[in-house]
């Protein structure tokens, strides 16, 4: 490691788990660092174990953890030289990343105009095609009103995805099989879209049948080095929100994971890329790939990679912003092992996935062997209603998938939280599922899987009442 300076002191611009992962980076690497927080989450635990916390605003996260004066007044009142936005909330924000530089602020991530590319779903797409990153067909950007949508339908065929330019988290996005469908949902998915970023454009995608999703990994520095650090598998998901994921990705042609990887380094190259990000493809039954998005900050899932590769990567993130070179070889980025996350949300599965809230009043996290936790839940903490729902995220370790999967089905197992709807034991039926066991699976699974759990259900339901 290079002797340059890191920062005297960080602003962590977040909450939950994040906040706490970021914070135990600062403090592996000797760095200072200040929580900021709002009112409701004023007992969290991020902010007891803080060097400093500074209260940001009221619950809403648009005048909190959204509020970008409040967010760089917090840093400057507290003397903080750099800001790290871990997810959500203004990671991927190129007005705040903007604002940092114009007040001599460093922003943990990449620069704001690469921000904004990346951001626009129709640019980066055209971004990856001109770097040669197979994409999947579709517009050449947003289409304009509905008649050019019709046109481009008959066109190119169906099934289509129609996707917000500025989306994200499954927001804006509707699948449609033919004309009639696709008159019906634009106007739907626009207005999703106006809600939710502000921008009520739409493009058009061919939608590929049970594909599944991988990503890539990636590094880069101000020098002009690019690592892939491998690939994950996101496909076990609902409604496009990711519930399980896998590093490397199991059943996966050697030569497809080749060209995942070259695409991804290419695709950061070609958008002069620094930091840590995500390029995440689609990869159809016959092993093709295409780019789908990109993901400019540290993705919830980045602990599978740490596990099988040993890398740091919020600590990189840090490294990287300090302006130190990336000193790691492609053969550090090799994965040994194989790892797997759950995602423990405050939702019951039972319930269609209802969020819930309220106070934890037991809580009891699995270890041994290969299991990291990643939570900052603990027993009395009050779920508030405001946020996203992730309470944590148990991830295992193996040698092969097989025992990273008999570690994940323990540490399930073994976890324990009362008093807050949870979804441990709907995963743990996940693990225990045999194609999931086989690999044998899909953007489709969860789907397929929820509904034939709630036939199983209703016969067994069925044959109680037939009996009594």
């Amino acid at each position: 490691m290079t002797d340059e300076p890191l920062f005297r002191k960080i602003l962590i611009a977040n909450r939950g788990e994040i906040a706490l992962r970021i914070l135990r980076a600062c403090h592996d690497l000797g760095v200072r660092a200040v929580v900021a927080y709002s009112d409701v989450d004023r007992e969290s635990l991020p902010v007891r174990l803080a060097d400093e916390a500074v209260c940001i605003g009221p619950a809403q996260a648009a005048r909190s953890y959204n509020n970008i004066p409040a967010i760089v007044s917090a840093a400057l009142i507290t003397g903080c030289d750099a800001i790290h936005p871990g997810y959500g909330f203004l990671a991927e924000n190129a007005y705040l990343a903007e604002i940092c530089g114009q007040v001599g602020v460093t922003f943990i991530g990449p620069r704001p105009e690469v921000i904004e590319l990346m951001g626009n779903k129709a640019q980066a797409r055209k971004t990856m095609q001109q770097a040669g990153v197979p994409i999947i067909p579709g517009s050449d950007g947003p289409v304009e009103n509905l008649g050019a949508a019709r046109l481009f339908g008959r066109q190119i065929g169906y099934p289509l995805f129609v996707k917000a330019v500025a989306g994200g988290g499954g927001r804006g996005m509707r699948v449609v099989q033919d004309e009639g469908d696709l008159v019906r949902a634009l106007p739907l998915a626009q207005a999703e879209a106006e809600a939710a970023f502000g921008s009520g454009e739409v493009y058009l995608e061919r939608f590929i049948e049970r594909p599944r999703h991988v990503e890539v990994q990636v590094l880069a520095d101000h020098f002009g080095t690019v690592l892939a650090i491998g690939e994950r598998d996101c496909s076990i998901q609902r409604r496009h929100q990711k519930l399980l994921e896998e590093a490397p990705a199991p059943n996966l042609p050697r030569k497809t994971r080749d060209a995942l990887l070259k695409a991804a380094v290419k695709g950061a190259k070609a958008a002069r890329y620094t930091n840590a990000g995500t390029i995440e493809f689609l990869v159809d039954p016959s092993g093709c790939s295409y780019f789908m998005e990109m993901n400019t900050r540290i993705q919830v899932e980045h602990p599978i990679t740490e596990m099988t590769t040993g890398i740091d990567l919020v600590a990189w993130q840090i490294r990287i912003a300090a302006g130190q070179r990336l000193t790691l070889s492609e053969r550090d980025c090799e994965p040994r092992g194989h790892a797997i996350e759950c995602r423990i949300t405050a939702e019951d599965a039972a319930q269609e996935f209802a969020p819930g809230v309220g106070t934890v009043e037991m809580y009891v996290a699995p270890g041994g062997p290969g299991v990291r936790v990643d939570s900052h839940l603990y027993a009395g903490y009050r779920v508030p209603p405001h946020y996203d729902s992730l309470l944590g995220k148990i991830i295992t370790w193996g040698r092969d998938r097989d025992e990273a999967v008999a570690r994940m089905e323990r540490a399930l197992t073994e976890t324990v939280i009362t008093g807050v709807p949870q979804t441990v034991s709907f995963l743990r039926d996940v693990v225990a599922d045999d194609a999931f066991r086989a690999a044998e699976y899909d953007t489709d699974f969860v789907r397929r899987f929820v509904e034939i759990r709630a036939k199983s259900v209703d016969a067994e339901t069925g044959a109680t009442t037939a009996e009594t």
